[in-house]
């Protein structure tokens, strides 16, 4: 079954599974990243980071903290990936609501699915190119986030969380087009 056709728990449960897989296959967490300035480590450190301000300020919801990334990144992520994952798979979840300025109120596991593993499942390629390990993506799920993405650019450009876009070819493949529109270099390499 593909990605987009599963519920926000399913989702998050394959998609930070194959994060975990290469979370755990990394060998060297200082190599360079695809995102300029960034190493390994800071792949894990954005996705452990940014999620529990997010879900305290707009639920209250307290995720369970462990080690730090810079610590033990495995650890760090495992724990999170099993805070998130428990949360989602609580049937209360889907009844409850996240409040944020900048996207209203939506029910708390359409905010995790929407905003959390849809970045979880893009990092995935960054943290794989980084360390040298399986970067393929699920192609429907790709351009499935592309099409949610494209008709809102200005509003993803304006975040400061994507960068510009950087051209590919127009016969590229539904991955090539989402990390170039996301500001990758689908074909960056690790420099030597």
């Amino acid at each position: 079954m593909a990605l987009s056709d599963l519920s926000p728990a399913e989702r998050h449960r394959q998609v930070a599974g194959a994060f975990t897989d290469r979370v755990r296959g990394a060998k060297d967490w200082d190599v360079p990243a695809p995102v300029d300035g960034w190493n390994a480590r800071d792949v894990v450190r954005h996705l452990v980071e940014w999620l529990p301000p997010f879900l305290s300020g707009g639920t209250g919801v307290e995720l369970p903290t462990g080690l730090s990334v810079d610590e033990d990144p495995v650890a760090a992520w495992e724990a999170q990936c099993a805070a998130v994952q428990a949360l989602l798979d609580d049937p209360e979840t889907p009844q409850r609501m996240l409040a944020n300025p900048h996207i209203g109120e939506v029910p708390l596991d359409r905010a995790i699915d929407q905003f959390y593993t849809s970045d979880v499942f893009m990092h995935t390629w960054d943290l794989a190119r980084a360390t040298g390990q399986d970067d393929r993506l699920e192609p429907e799920f790709c351009a499935a986030l592309l099409s949610g993405m494209e008709p809102i650019e200005d509003l993803l450009r304006s975040s400061g969380q994507y960068g510009p876009a950087v051209p590919v070819p127009d016969d590229a493949d539904a991955q090539t087009r989402m990390l170039g529109y996301i500001g990758r270099d689908p074909f960056w390499t690790t420099p030597r």
